[in-house]
Parts: C-alpha cells; sequence; structure tokens
C-alpha cells in the first residue's frame, strides 16, 4: 500500500469531521465550505474558539491559543473573505481583550480555566509564567490581513506590531521554537498584504533567517523519538523566504517522514500528557489525524 493509501485510510476510519473535511478540501477535491462547517462546531458565541480544536486542551472556554489554531485552518484553506461570519467572529472575540493583557494574548498555561478540563501538562495554569508572543504575534499579523484598516483592532495591531517586532530583537534569539515560528507567521502576514512603513522587513528576514536555524534540530537521529523540532515548522513550500537557507535539512525531512509512516499510514506522537489516559489515547488520535495531513502537504509540495 502506498503512503497516501495508507493515510487515507487512517483518516477515514480515525479523524474527526473536522479533520475528514481538510483531508477532503486539500487532497480529493473537496469543498471548502464543508471544513467552515465543521470548524464552527468549536467556535464560541463570543468567536473564539475552544473545546479541543487543540486537542491537548479541552478547556470549553475561548482561549487565544485555541483561536489561533483556527487561524491555521483558515490559512490552509485559503478563506480570504474579511467579512465571513467565522472571521468577523474572531475580530470580535480579539477586539473584546479577553484574556489579554494590553500587549500579548495569553498562550500556554496563563489561561485559569485549563485546569477545569482534561488538559496536557504543559496547559496547566501557571501563575508565575512569563509572557511570550506564541500566539501573539501569529494573531497579529492576522487581524492585519483580515481587520478594516479604520477600525480599532486594525490600528491597535499595528502598534503591537512594532512592540512584537521590538521584543524580537531585544531577545534574538529566541529559545522557543513555537514562539520563533509565530514571528514567521507575523513576517509572512505582512509581507503577503504588502504593508509598507511598519516593520524593518529586510532586517526582520534577516533576524529571522538566523533564529530558524537557532531552534531546528540537526540531530536527525532523535527525530522520531523526541519532541523537536523540524524546519515544517517554519516552511511549507518552496515559495517560503527561508527555504533555500534550510533547503538541505527540508529536503531530510522530506525524506523523513516517507521512512517513518507506521504500517496503519500514521506517524508517531512524540510526546505524553501522563494524566487524563482516556482522553489523552481520543486525542491521540485526533493528533495523528493532524500530523497526516500536514505531512502529506509536506510531501506534494517539497517532492523531490
Amino acid at each position: 500500500m502506498d503512503y497516501y493509501t495508507a493515510s487515507k485510510k487512517f483518516i477515514l476510519k480515525n479523524s474527526r469531521p473536522l479533520d475528514m473535511a481538510r483531508w477532503n478540501y486539500l487532497f480529493e477535491n473537496g469543498s471548502k465550505e464543508e471544513v467552515i462547517s465543521a470548524l464552527k462546531a468549536y467556535q464560541n458565541d463570543d468567536g473564539g474558539f475552544a473545546n479541543a480544536l487543540e486537542p491537548d486542551c479541552w478547556n470549553i472556554n475561548s482561549t487565544p491559543l485555541q483561536t489561533w489554531v483556527a487561524t491555521q485552518i483558515i490559512k490552509e484553506i485559503n478563506l480570504d473573505d474579511k467579512k465571513h461570519p467565522i472571521i468577523k467572529g474572531i475580530l470580535d472575540y480579539l477586539s473584546s481583550k479577553d484574556e489579554f493583557d494590553g500587549h500579548r494574548w495569553h498562550g500556554l498555561n496563563t489561561v485559569v480555566t485549563n485546569d477545569n478540563y482534561p488538559h496536557a501538562p504543559w496547559w496547566s495554569y501557571r501563575q508565575k509564567q512569563e509572557s511570550t508572543y506564541n500566539p501573539t504575534a501569529s494573531l497579529i499579523g492576522f487581524i492585519l490581513k483580515y481587520a478594516e484598516k479604520d477600525t480599532d483592532i486594525y490600528k491597535s495591531a499595528c502598534e503591537l506590531s512594532k512592540e512584537a517586532y521590538d521584543y524580537f530583537k531585544d531577545n534574538f534569539p529566541l529559545e522557543s521554537m513555537h514562539e520563533s515560528a509565530c514571528f514567521v507567521e507575523l513576517y509572512d502576514y505582512i509581507k503577503e498584504c504588502s504593508i509598507l512603513n511598519l516593520l524593518d522587513m529586510k532586517e526582520f528576514k534577516r533576524l529571522l533567517q538566523k533564529q530558524i536555524k537557532q531552534v531546528i534540530t540537526y540531530d536527525t537521529k532523535i527525530w522520531n523519538t523526541d519532541y523537536i523540532c523540524k524546519p515544517s515548522l517554519f516552511i511549507n513550500s518552496k515559495s517560503s523566504d527561508f527555504y533555500l537557507e534550510n533547503k538541505e535539512i527540508c529536503d531530510f525531512e522530506y525524506q523523513f517522514i516517507l521512512k517513518t509512516q507506521n504500517e496503519d499510514g500514521s506517524w508517531g506522537v512524540t510526546w505524553e500528557w501522563n494524566d487524563y489516559p482516556e482522553e489523552w489515547a481520543i486525542s491521540k488520535n485526533w493528533w495523528k489525524s493532524d500530523i497526516i495531513i500536514k505531512n502529506i502537504k509536506y510531501i506534494r509540495e517539497f517532492k523531490l
């Protein structure tokens, strides 16, 4: 059985309706509307997202990071309609300043209500946790793309982008791969929207090129067993500004994906929850579907 057929079989047997719709849209000429319909199931009345959209936290209350996951799917299906209700809902949620401290939206373990629901240990609330720009940097980019330029939230995003960029320069190089990825996403959003005179994009690109190399795990022997950083976290196509500088390791990841697929069509999940074993068994399967989709996308984009 070839890699695609094996993956499709796993998706058909195990995936959530959302991931089934994503699979169909990306690989089977499926409908964008089916993805949107499935995604809406995770959106709350305040416009934010929750309900285990990101499978490691089952909090039913909207959180910025779960909402960020929704923005990734919106990007995946190329939903560019600024007036779409799902977009408007996200902008309303971000405008409400819920879980926002005036500079950043709260991240993984800075949301108190996470502890009331099954979750991975890194989602547990910590009162004295230093704020990062995960997911804030990416959410700023989303606002810059979708909000109307005469709105308060757009103007706020312009100022927040400058704050974020100053933080990035002052704390360069960052230690976190996920925070680094959010800055890459901010860069990509600004470039896509051709927003001039907001940030020094040449300097931003130069620093990000160094940042990506700083956090990628080059010890490929541990890729299949440890929670590590692969280039696909930052580089999703050969047209990326960061592909050529990382071509060798990107090409290695392509081969790695093909060589490490399990017999059931999935790839390994390299982390554990420790607590909530019943819920983790469910979430682990959800993660496998997400990893399959991302890996098939990568194979198709980077085919040698």
